[in-house]
């Protein structure tokens, strides 16, 4: 009953977090109330994106013509895409408890919570309470679906993430409060598959909201032209569920001018609250501080051996950071030397179509922040392998140090560009600059040229526009 390490919560920062310590000989057990693996693998990262995926391709079969193929009575499964979302979800579960068995991790099944001297109480489904001990323990818990206080949810008529990904009937109409990425990605899916779609957003903005401004805008136009509704600098002031309907009243922020949106299911997707409730926090006299753990650059909490991770510490509420913020602490735990997580070189995606994803700075922060700019912007509607794949929305957006040439964001918009942002950060990481950039070969024809190309557009070089 005594470990070297407990982890509360088996999500991207808790299971990681355990094969690390185990790795470096830690003696450690887990403890779990749901599945292992936590939201991101059962209830968000993983099974949006089977959905995702399930509308892309059914978004190519609608336009097979395009691409010289004749497809007639294509019709859109709506159960059996949910079925094959919670089968991915489900086998990758499996896959995180093969690899708590292979690297001789205890699982504890339960409600994890702390108590005095090191210990944690893991309470099982038939109530039974047994108390473990532990050297060191990480709080990994994550977060949850947050609603508006004057949009509660109910599960049924309001729903979130969770309830977005399980319903047993397509809505005909959805209202989404909030154009983020969890907002954003299931407005694509919904719309994809014919259901009518309003996004309501309160920022200015309009979708994608912290992403650069030239990002929102294409990403509008491409939803726009898809036959999304899109209400931007608009709140949402209640809704009404008494009928057989939502009836939702919106007010424009700028002409404060009310008018009600009448649809059949309103999806809140306004962000995320932290996982702290019942876990001892108070006991040991933890600080929290606006609902997030105060932690050090290596996760330790004002409480010596107690540490946390992931969602309930401030910075980006992202799978990977869980990840790395995992690594790093366990790392420290274990008596090793790692660096300190560098937040500004954080990627950020999201998973419509077209994909987003960023590193860095805006051009907005970039230029608040005093910095002299060069910007290159290469478009995808000059990119041969865009125009081949029948993917020329977008484009990729550069911004560097004009002074001493350092990248300082990137921002893209497009086919798989998530796939290609991890370059970004590698260069960021490596203090690579522009020219150095430039002269870097990237294969053609390839989506990455793009990057390549758009290096040269700021610095005067660009050969294909």
């Amino acid at each position: 009953m005594n470990f070297d390490l407990i982890v509360i919560g088996s999500g991207p920062g808790g299971y990681p977090a355990a094969i690390r310590a185990s790795q470096l000989g830690l003696k450690v057990a887990i403890v779990e109330r749901e599945e292992l693996g936590g939201i991101c693998l059962n209830w968000g990262c993983i099974p949006t994106k089977a959905l995702l995926k399930s509308a892309q391709v059914f978004n190519y079969i609608n336009h097979a013509a395009d691409y010289g193929i004749k497809v007639k009575g294509a019709t859109a499964d709506f159960k059996g895409m949910i079925d094959r979302s919670r089968g991915v979800a489900d086998g990758m579960s499996k896959g995180i408890s093969f690899l708590m068995r292979k690297n001789k991790i205890t699982v504890l099944e339960g409600h994890g919570s702390l108590a005095r001297g090191k210990k944690v109480e893991v309470k099982d489904a038939k109530g039974k309470t047994t108390t473990y001990e532990a050297k060191n323990i990480i709080l990994a818990t994550g977060a949850r679906s947050r609603s508006l206080p004057n949009v509660p949810m109910d599960g049924k008529k309001i729903i979130g993430y969770r309830e977005a990904m399980t319903l047993k009937k397509q809505p005909k109409r959805m209202v989404v409060i909030g154009a983020g990425a969890i907002g954003v990605e299931f407005a694509y899916f919904y719309n994809a598959l014919g259901t009518e779609v309003t996004v309501v957003e309160y920022m200015k903005q309009g979708l994608v909201p912290r992403e650069d401004a030239d990002v929102s805008k294409e990403l509008g136009k491409v939803f726009k032209k898809a036959g999304v509704n899109i209400l931007a600098n608009t709140a949402v002031q209640s809704v009404d569920t008494k009928g057989k309907t939502c009836k939702v009243t919106v007010k424009d922020n700028k002409t404060e001018k009310e008018s009600v949106i009448e649809c059949d299911v309103v999806l809140s997707a306004v962000g995320v609250a932290t996982n702290l409730e019942n876990l001892g926090i108070e006991t040991l006299g933890i600080q929290v501080e606006k609902g997030l753990v105060q932690v050090d650059d290596f996760y330790q909490t004002n409480v010596p051996g107690i540490y946390a991770i992931g969602d309930i510490v401030p910075g980006p509420a992202l799978a990977h950071v869980a990840t790395a913020e995992a690594i790093i602490c366990v790392e420290k735990i274990a008596g090793q030397n790692p660096e300190p997580l560098d937040y500004g070189n954080i990627p950020s995606c999201t998973y419509c179509a077209p994909e987003v994803a960023s590193v860095g700075y805006t051009e907005a922060a970039a230029k608040e922040a005093g910095y002299e700019l060069k910007i290159g912007k290469f478009p995808f509607s000059a990119s041969g392998k865009a125009s081949a794949g029948g993917v020329k929305e977008g484009f990729v957006k550069l911004i560097f140090d004009a002074k001493y040439g350092e990248l300082l964001g990137a921002h893209m918009v497009g086919s798989n560009v998530t796939e290609m942002i991890a370059e970004i950060v590698a260069i960021r990481k490596l203090e690579t600059t522009g020219h150095e950039l430039i002269k870097t070969v990237h294969p053609h024809p390839t989506m990455s040229e793009a990057v390549m190309e758009a290096a040269a557009a700021a610095y005067g070089e660009v050969i294909h526009l």
